[in-house]
């Protein structure tokens, strides 16, 4: 680790390692970290990003008066002591593990509470969980790109007529049987085959990561979501092959199809070469493995049992939704943005849907993303006293 080259940093913000977090050596960024007594901000990235994906929020979050942390979560970057086998422990990458891992960090930083939790993507779930399952610790949430349903519900009423197994899920041999055959990408990501197919994508990592970043942002003029009214294959079928796959195709072969020409890679501002290769190389480095093992544990169902402990329960910390106006992942579970709202938050004091982003909204329209998120803590601040 000691021959890794320096991150591309704003001024501002550091970057050091957290040592004896639930089992991790932890890499994080910091901003913020001049003066001691502040408030604290824990930002959760998703995949396939890093801590990095958070540079160009944290300058101004610190500069409002705020220390702030976002590491490179198990599975990721430079954080080290997560297994990147294949066949190795899925259960450390569980959601309530990597709550732990987030509740270990900021203890470790002195913080009995921090004022937010931000997740981003699949950091979206971490943070959801952090400010379910210990909402004294984290006292308000930020759900990013990825909306909330609340816990899995248990069976009720069956004392009586015992709850039959549940069967198995018809939509992928349904999605597999259309006259254009699909696959769901978090089963894809579930397959032994997924890493190989990114880390030796016969493009590159680099043109792999720009395909993908690509694909899912607001530079892709048809990135035009709207509501599906189903978890049916038809309903699904409507979604970028980006999240419903053809078939046969790898995620490599997936994005090469939508390659952004020279002229619009050059035209880039919000990610330009010099920072995707950053993270082109950690990616190269670590491989897709540890990231990829989160989608496995809820493609599996193994730990669907132990989140319904908290069955019934809201979110009822201060609560906020920020999303890409052109992000389909704020859609592509039918039903999940509603009850996100009507119920899963129970005290939601924003939902904004960003122009001008698509999936990657913090990287795409950062200044916007930055002036929703001071002033979310400031209503969550009001909301508490």
């Amino acid at each position: 680790m000691t021959n890794l080259p320096d991150i591309p940093l704003p001024s501002g913000i550091r970057s050091r390692f957290v040592e004896g977090i639930n089992g991790l050596r932890l890499h994080v960024l910091e901003a913020g970290y001049e003066t001691r007594g502040r408030p604290c901000v824990l930002l959760l990235h998703g995949f396939p990003e890093l801590a990095y994906s958070w540079r160009k929020v944290m300058p101004a979050l610190a500069e409002a008066g705020y220390h702030v942390i976002a590491p490179d979560q198990r599975g990721y970057g430079r954080s080290t002591g997560w297994d990147a086998n294949y066949d190795g422990d899925l259960n450390s990458f569980r959601l309530l593990n990597l709550v732990r891992d987030a509740l270990g960090l900021v203890s470790a930083f002195g913080y009995a509470s921090v004022d937010a939790v931000v997740g981003h993507d699949f950091g979206s779930s971490v943070a959801a969980w952090c400010a379910l399952v210990r909402p004294d610790v984290f006292r308000s949430v930020v759900l990013m790109s990825a909306p909330f349903a609340g816990p899995p519900s248990l069976p009720f009423g069956t004392s009586d007529a015992p709850p039959q197994p549940k069967p198995e899920d018809p939509v992928h041999r349904e999605l597999a049987a259309l006259p254009r055959p699909r696959k769901h990408y978090q089963w894809y990501y579930s397959t032994r085959e997924a890493n190989a197919d990114m880390q030796r994508a016969p493009q590159g990592v680099h043109d792999f990561l720009r395909g993908y970043y690509h694909y899912k942002s607001a530079d892709c003029k048809a990135n035009q979501p709207y509501p599906l009214q189903s978890w049916t294959a038809n309903e699904l079928a409507k979604l970028p092959t980006y999240y419903v796959m053809d078939l046969g195709s790898t995620m490599a072969e997936t994005v090469a199809a939508e390659m952004p020409s020279a002229a619009e890679i050059a035209a880039n501002t919000w990610l330009p070469d010099r920072e995707l290769s950053f993270y082109s190389a950690e990616y190269a480095r670590t491989g897709f493995q540890g990231g990829l093992q989160w989608y496995r544990c809820g493609t599996s169902g193994a730990f669907t049992a132990e989140l319904e402990t908290w069955s019934g329960r809201s979110i009822d910390v201060p609560s906020c939704f920020i999303s890409g106006k052109q992000d389909w992942g704020t859609y592509q579970r039918p039903g999940v943005f509603e009850t996100m709202q009507a119920s899963a938050c129970s005290r939601m004091i924003g939902c904004h849907l960003v122009d001008g982003a698509g999936h990657w909204v913090q990287q795409e329209q950062p200044q916007q993303v930055t002036r929703l998120l001071l002033q979310f803590l400031e209503q969550a601040r009001e909301c508490s006293a």
